[in-house]
């Protein structure tokens, strides 16, 4: 092992609590033992332990009351040892949190059997804890790339409503990060430690998306040869988003209006509701006013989906946040594959600042990841650039020279004031983990720091 687990051990029968503890320690763990509880419970307390193996019969607080404290301080497994299992014992200590029994007299080996697969749990529990931790923070406010007006509108009514459980549909362009704000007011609301559940509604044909969504019984239709749950039923608790949800067909628009408004639906083939507590948001690039006057779309459904809206503005109605978001890809791409590309030169930046990403964000990320494979030189060039967009000759002027704003080496400066800016406030003005995801050394991100005197907010 490359760190040795601790276990705190405890046993009033001293020559049995000696002999775990060499077991144990002969097998790589960190083992401290304790032949009194009332002392084990406190250094527990004050200690950072991946493991307890406590007797159940004790002097004093027993092996129940040992388990109820320590699950009161962390949640890690406790394994109950008892010389005297009673099935009515066994299901006592389960219901209180006992991950295992185990009864003398026993083998070293099986006493080394139960600690690896309780040792087990305790690195699963941590990676899911470290991997949600991860992923809530993916989705802060501050991580979305972006200064520009339009954005910064969208953000403060997000933390807004993030925190309010109504529905909410996110309108916009295809490509604009619909599913990333979505995503953003899942991982912000009180919802966040429960699952996040996307699913496309263009994507699949009526027949399959119906199950999809509700679920159905075995039996419900051919083919249906086992129950099956569905998408609302799997983010009980949590949210599901419905992309394109314009295209939902009308059996199932009626399917979920009757879940707005009771919070329960009926899966294919059942014959009673199935209640479940979720947040809708929803997503479309359609005009969902014109599809409710074309009657394709219910209007009491579009009411209920559209509690808060919130439009995405398309890329070219916010250029000042293109340039952080290419080099926020081109970070991505460097992290990624170890490359040292250092941004774009002066005819790429001006080329994407005044292109209009038709494909808008999703189009912008393909096309740097694109360029960046077939650049060979340290910074994106024009001529590189447009093998992927379709833009006018190189000799445009960039934003903010054209209004008498500066030269090219101001407005570079203007560029990568907010690029640091806005990589530090990702990085919780962490230095060197914003220097490694820049590709610069620790120096010259502090002398760049002091150069535009940067100051955390």
């Amino acid at each position: 092992m490359s760190e040795k687990k601790r276990i705190l051990l405890i046993d009033n029968e001293e020559g049995l609590c000696r002999m775990m503890e060499a077991v144990l320690q002969d097998n790589g763990y960190s083992v401290k033992s304790y032949t009194r509880s009332y002392q084990a419970v406190e250094d527990f307390k004050a200690g950072d332990w991946d493991l307890v193996i406590t007797d159940i019969k004790m002097p004093g607080m027993d092996g129940l009351e040992v388990l109820q404290r320590i699950k009161e301080k962390q949640q890690i497994p406790v394994i109950m040892i008892t010389a005297y299992a009673t099935v009515e014992m066994s299901i006592q200590a389960l219901r209180r949190g006992a991950y295992d029994m185990l009864t003398k007299p026993f083998e070293p080996e099986e006493l080394l059997y139960r600690v690896r697969n309780a040792l087990t749990q305790t690195e699963l529990i941590e990676e899911n804890r470290e991997l949600k931790e991860e992923l809530a923070g993916k989705f802060r406010f501050e991580n979305i790339i972006g200064a520009s007006a339009g954005l910064k509108d969208v953000l403060e009514k997000v933390g807004k409503i993030s925190v309010r459980d109504t529905s909410v549909l996110i309108t916009g362009e295809s490509g604009t990060g619909k599913e990333l704000i979505a995503q953003a007011i899942h991982f912000n609301s009180p919802r966040k430690g429960k699952r996040f559940v996307a699913i496309n509604c263009g994507a699949l044909p009526e027949s399959i998306l119906e199950g999809e969504l509700f679920g159905y019984r075995k039996g419900a239709f051919t083919g249906a040869k086992e129950n099956r749950q569905g998408l609302l039923e799997a983010a009980d608790g949590g949210t599901l988003f419905l992309d394109e949800v314009g295209n939902l067909p009308m059996n199932v628009q009626k399917t979920l209006l009757r879940f707005l408004q009771e919070q329960e639906f009926m899966r294919l083939g059942d014959t009673k509701p199935t209640k479940v507590d979720v947040r809708v948001v929803s997503a479309t690039n359609a005009d969902l006013k014109q599809a409710v006057k074309s009657g394709f779309f219910r209007e009491d459904l579009y009411y209920r989906l559209n509690v808060v809206n919130i439009h995405l503005p398309p890329l070219r109605e916010r250029r000042t946040d293109i340039p952080l978001l290419a080099a926020h890809f081109i970070a991505v791409q460097n992290s990624k594959f170890g490359t040292r590309v250092k941004g774009l030169d002066h005819d790429a930046l001006a080329a994407v600042t005044h292109y209009d990403w038709p494909g808008n964000i999703r189009q912008m990320k393909n096309v740097i990841e694109a360029s960046m494979a077939m650049e060979s030189g340290e910074y994106l060039t024009f001529p590189v650039l447009s093998q992927f967009i379709e833009v006018p000759d190189a000799g445009m002027t960039l934003a903010g020279e054209e209004t008498g704003e500066g030269d090219y080496s101001a407005a570079m400066a203007r560029f990568e004031a907010e690029y640091l800016k806005g990589l530090l406030n990702r990085c919780g003005w962490n230095v060197e983990g914003a220097a490694r995801d820049a590709g610069m050394n620790m120096a010259t991100m502090y002398r760049k720091i002091k150069k535009y005197s940067l100051r955390k907010e």
